[in-house]
């Protein structure tokens, strides 16, 4: 089959959305970076600008929770909202200029967490209303492949923005960023159903429902716990990044810029394909394969050699997101719509904490053996999740895609339907 990105790219609903990721994905990264140097630059804590990511992250942990909000109003509105409120949130910063001051910083970061897993589970809920079953794979990999185009280019912009003009530019930037997302969403045509009435059912009734959901479809399981123990492999090799450079190649710190670089170019490379390769094979080979590759790039990392840990760089950021694009487009086909938002968080929880986790144990790890044997047990554990991914019960066959157009309803009679699973803010 050939390559399906042209045909979503030709629907103006998509070109709307990604336009919003390109611009979001920039804001977000340029962030990420000047948050931490901002933490470390007023108050000299190394500490504390390690805490600025873990404000950002934490909230994943509740996704079940915040994805509910996702199925209780139309999809649309609420991305649109909340970009719009997040880019208010934001303003505080502007009031930050000494340490005394800091704990703005960490409670709108949290807050940046918070909006982050409902956005997710907001655009995961409206892709699969708005884009073609047998188009969402290649829709997943042009929406992984912005996402890491942004994050070649933003953090070093922003380092660049943060040292002439300090962390309150950056954080203007990021609010102008959430602002053209929302009217990249405003310009999007879609007739979305409204929501069923709740039934009178507790909130945790709700998250507990979104659980089961994914909890009993043996195939979609299977395939997102293979992503986080994927996800969890990933963290000990990221916490492993600059012993390689220091102890396996000799390297000054900065080569680690390089080896994210290659990564991310790896990355860029398999969101354009990966819809072509998802009709060619179920989702859990699809995962398995590139599961595969991704340990044997980070086997290869021992090798003491700069050409050898460049291509295992490439390949790992190659296969690692084969499996988060195959779990996100069968969360997207399994999932009844009104169940969607909460069962996408849930996913996202599952397959993004255990990175946060094995990043904190790899660096205590790192004190106790060398980065040589972390990463070759890493790689086998790797290796021992796409065989597991492979033993499970398949998910449904690859289908021939259909045109685009007609299968979805859009208000004033424009575009063919399309929409996305959008990137993690």
């Amino acid at each position: 089959m050939g390559w399906g990105g042209g045909r979503v790219l030709r629907d103006r609903n998509v070109v709307f959305y990604l336009s919003g990721v390109v611009v979001s994905g920039f804001g977000s990264s340029a962030m990420s970076l000047a948050a931490g140097v901002w933490t470390k630059s007023l108050t000299g804590s190394d500490s504390l600008a390690a805490l600025t990511t873990f404000c950002v992250w934490a909230p994943i942990l509740l996704g079940p929770v915040i994805g509910t909000l996702a199925d209780r109003a139309r999809r649309r509105p609420l991305l649109i909202w909340t970009n719009l409120g997040m880019a208010m949130v934001l303003l505080p910063l502007l009031a930050v200029h000494s340490s005394d001051q800091i704990w703005i910083l960490f409670a709108v970061l949290t807050v940046y967490g918070i909006s982050s897993v409902l956005l997710d589970a907001a655009e995961a809920a409206l892709v699969a209303t708005v884009v073609p079953e047998t188009l969402r794979g290649d829709f997943n990999g042009l929406r992984m492949t912005a996402n890491e185009g942004m994050k070649l280019v933003a953090p070093l912009l922003g380092a660049l923005l943060f040292v002439q003009f300090g962390g309150t530019a950056v954080a203007l930037l990021d609010a102008v960023t959430f602002v053209l997302a929302a009217m990249a969403f405003t310009l999007i045509r879609v007739s979305e159903p409204a929501p069923r009435p709740a039934k009178a059912q507790k909130w945790s009734a709700q998250v507990a429902e979104g659980i089961r959901c994914l909890r009993h479809q043996p195939a979609l399981w299977r395939l997102v716990l293979a992503g986080a123990a994927t996800m969890g492999v990933a963290g000990l090799n990221g916490a492993s990044v600059y012993a390689v450079v220091d102890a396996g190649l000799h390297r000054p710190p900065a080569f680690a810029g390089v080896l994210y670089a290659v990564q991310g170019i790896g990355s860029v490379v398999i969101g354009l394909f990966s819809g072509a390769l998802l009709r060619r094979m179920p989702e859990r080979g699809f995962a398995a394969a590139g599961i595969m590759l991704f340990a044997l790039g980070v086997a290869l990392r021992v090798v003491p050699s700069a050409p050898v840990v460049l291509i295992a760089s490439a390949m790992i950021g190659a296969g690692l997101p084969c499996v988060l694009i195959a779990a996100m487009t069968a969360v997207q086909r399994e999932t009844p719509g009104d169940l969607l938002g909460r069962v996408a968080a849930t996913a996202n929880t599952l397959l993004f904490a255990p990175n946060a986790v094995a990043l904190v144990a790899g660096a205590g790890l790192l004190a106790l053996v060398g980065h040589d044997v972390l990463l070759l047990v890493a790689g086998a554990a790797a290796a021992t999740a796409a065989i597991g991914c492979l033993l499970g019960s398949g998910t449904r066959a690859p289908a021939a895609a259909p045109a685009l157009g007609g299968s979805v309803r859009v208000e004033d009679g424009g575009a063919e339907g399309s929409e996305t699973a959008h990137d993690s803010r």
